[in-house]
């Protein structure tokens, strides 16, 4: 009958979840081992390499730098793609669908292409390790993203209600922070949570834009997994995945998925 869901979809979803999650569920337990080495399942427990993730210096530089790059990347992606996705939205103008393909064309190539051709262009400008050059790196992907969602979000504002304040005499500003600001914040929310994660967690493009001055927490963990092979690296891991779960879940709290994408 429609509506209803077959056996076999319910067997083969179920299926898909533990595949995806089996790593998870690999990786948690292997995090509170207290063995000197990588080994499942653990022959001792604890909060060891919690304690050494918190005291190793490389990998605590690293997190403050990924931190304030995630945010400053965050802030300059909101404050170029809002304004972008909501000229793209609501005028009319020639070379308009050429600008909203020239701006997502990042999303269409893989980041290894991306990344060597950013390592092409910053040699010869001189920003190769250095926080300018990770930060601009950043924002050709995160603008790419705040300006799709936002575009989608002013895609489903109705200009009937702006159009009927300013017919009752409210001056523009006092439509936008009346009217259209409470309306696009949900997905203005989800632009920058979106762009703060993905910045957090890049580390292909941070590969080749990154030097010995500069280095990144995802660029951190890659050098410290070729050299290292102990169970830090699992409790980093469920640390970066449950500092993810938790701004999903304010997210959804707060807005709702559905909300936060425009929708």
């Amino acid at each position: 009958m429609i509506g209803q869901t077959s056996l076999p979809l319910k067997i083969t979803v179920a299926l898909l979840y533990v595949f995806l999650l089996a790593p998870v569920l690999i990786v948690v337990p292997l995090s509170f081992s207290a063995d000197s080495f990588l080994a499942f399942p653990p022959e001792s427990w604890g909060l060891r390499w919690y304690r050494a993730m918190f005291q190793h210096e490389g990998l605590m530089n690293a997190f403050r730098t990924s931190l304030w790059l995630g945010l400053t990347v965050t802030l300059l992606s909101l404050l170029i793609g809002v304004p972008a996705a909501f000229a793209l939205k609501r005028f009319d103008f020639f070379g308009r669908d050429a600008l909203m393909n020239l701006f997502t064309a990042p999303l269409l190539l893989p980041s290894i292409v991306l990344g060597l051709a950013i390592l092409l262009v910053f040699v010869q400008v001189r920003l190769l390790g250095s926080y300018t050059g990770l930060v601009i790196a950043h924002l050709i992907v995160t603008t790419t993203y705040v300006i799709r969602i936002m575009a989608t979000a002013f895609a489903t504002l109705p200009p009937s209600v702006e159009e009927a304040a300013t017919m009752l005499g409210a001056s523009p500003f006092t439509v936008f922070r009346r009217i259209t600001l409470p309306l696009m914040m949900p997905g203005f929310i989800a632009s920058g949570a979106l762009s703060f994660l993905m910045s957090f967690d890049e580390v292909v493009i941070s590969l080749f834009v990154t030097g010995p001055r500069v280095r990144t927490l995802p660029v951190e963990i890659f050098d410290y997994v070729e050299s290292q092979s102990n169970p830090m690296t699992a409790s980093i891991s469920v640390a970066l995945i449950l500092a993810t779960l938790a701004i999903i879940f304010v997210l959804e709290r707060t807005l709702g998925f559905s909300k936060a994408m425009g929708k």
